[in-house]
């Protein structure tokens, strides 16, 4: 009777366009007050306390930083280092574009970020050199989805907070997975560029020139190395990482490279606190939401219904996949981890599959759902930079999901492509 009724008025409100906060709101409440599973009271108080977490705090400051990264000429000088190594290659632009999306990616930890900052360079880059719209921008939508994977991620962290598991272990296991997205769409571009004749850049640097770029932009080349650096050895916790970063991308974006200035940082903190304060009513109203889930014991009865279909590992990932992946088509992606974590992480557990390894299925699948139609939200912002009508991109974009599913596939199935390196590094998983 609970998981009809709560699971019901939910989807109800969803299909009646009430946004995801109000509608868990909403649903908890008429649970609540026609079957009093908990007091309001108690639902309330864990409403504070979901967000009264330390490692939450990482999520504005990221964003804050990742913000003014990307105003403060960070994105140009990455794609310049990148056009000097791999721009002569066979569709060199959009491997330029990939390997640019991979860097940047540890800097603003979001998907949307990435195309935005990488997109309105490159995709005009690529068509000046007559490379085909539609695959211009689905190439840059579709990397923009390693923003998610490659640490520091805003996702990680949310799935950290509401598992349970090791932020820094999330980071860490998140490098193999992310290179391997990347590596991937590089294969592709470059086999798709040698049918379509898409040759590499022609211009030629000398070595004083080469050096000259180096420097200018060993400031954003260390970026990651600050911030991951710091992390992995022990110097800062990722939430006091984040709180560098703010203040390394301030240095950085107005005292070294002047695109930034002092008179707009409110500004970007503003808009940073805007862009977060959707989530984290999410994850205050998601709490109170799984409260009523555990103690009614919904996530057992739905793990043991599915275990009771069949005992196949191989099946339930497989469906678990699928599910995951109709779920990131039409939900927002930090809404989406909050709410089915306690449902699924008790079903992989009983599977055997570590929470960490989950962790980066669940962000990989859901990540996916950025570039698939309806929802699309890379694919949208690939649209407004380029001019590209959205049939076209929701077309072109099909074989680049296609490569992205058979790398899920991968790292659903091949624990050691997550769990390697924490292990190598003894970070805890």
């Amino acid at each position: 009777m609970t998981i009809g009724l709560l699971f019901g008025s939910f989807v109800f409100f969803l299909i009646c366009s009430v946004p995801i906060a109000v509608a868990l709101g909403l649903a908890s409440v008429i649970t609540i007050y026609s079957l009093n599973p908990i007091s309001i009271e108690a639902f309330t108080q864990t409403m504070v306390q979901g967000l009264n977490s330390f490692p939450l705090m990482a999520v504005p400051l990221f964003t804050f930083a990742g913000d003014i990264m990307g105003r403060g000429g960070i994105s140009k000088r990455l794609l310049k280092v990148a056009s000097v190594f791999f721009g002569r290659c066979t569709g060199g632009l959009g491997i330029v574009s990939i390997v640019t999306c991979l860097f940047f990616a540890a800097i603003s930890g979001t998907g949307s970020a990435t195309v935005a900052a990488i997109g309105v360079i490159m995709i005009p880059a690529m068509l000046k050199e007559d490379y085909n719209k539609s695959f211009s921008g689905a190439l840059v939508a579709t990397a923009g989805t390693v923003g998610t994977l490659i640490p520091p991620s805003i996702c990680m962290v949310i799935y950290a907070v509401a598992a349970g598991v090791s932020v820094t272990g999330m980071f860490t296991a998140g490098i193999g997975p992310g290179l391997l997205v990347g590596i991937a769409l590089i294969i592709y571009t470059y086999f798709f560029s040698v049918k379509h004749g898409y040759g590499g850049n022609k211009e030629k640097y000398t070595l004083k020139e080469f050096f000259s770029l180096f420097k200018e932009s060993i400031p954003a080349l260390m970026v990651p190395v600050v911030i991951l650096g710091g992390i992995y050895g022990g110097v800062f916790t990722p939430t006091e990482a984040a709180a560098v970063a703010c203040i390394y991308g301030i240095v950085v974006s107005v005292f070294v490279y002047k695109e930034v200035e002092i008179k707009e940082l409110p500004f970007i903190g503003f808009n940073a606190c805007l862009l977060c304060s959707a989530v984290l009513v999410i994850i205050g109203i998601s709490s109170g939401f799984g409260r009523i889930l555990t103690i009614t014991q919904v996530p057992i009865t739905i793990a043991n219904f599915i275990l009771s279909i069949t005992s196949s590992k191989v099946f339930i990932l497989l469906l678990i996949n699928v599910l995951l992946l109709i779920v990131g088509t039409f939900m927002e992606t930090n809404a989406a981890i909050i709410i089915l974590v306690p449902i699924l992480l008790p079903v992989v557990e009983a599977l055997g599959v570590n929470p960490i390894q989950f962790g980066l299925v669940m962000v990989l699948n859901l990540a996916i759902g950025f570039v698939t139609p309806p929802l699309g939200a890379n694919l949208f912002m690939a649209c407004q930079i380029s001019d590209i009508k959205f049939d076209n991109l929701a077309r072109a974009i099909v074989p680049w999901i296609l490569v992205m599913i058979v790398v899920l596939l991968m790292i659903t199935f091949i624990p050691a492509i997550s769990l390697t390196l924490p292990r190598l590094l003894n970070v805890p998983v």
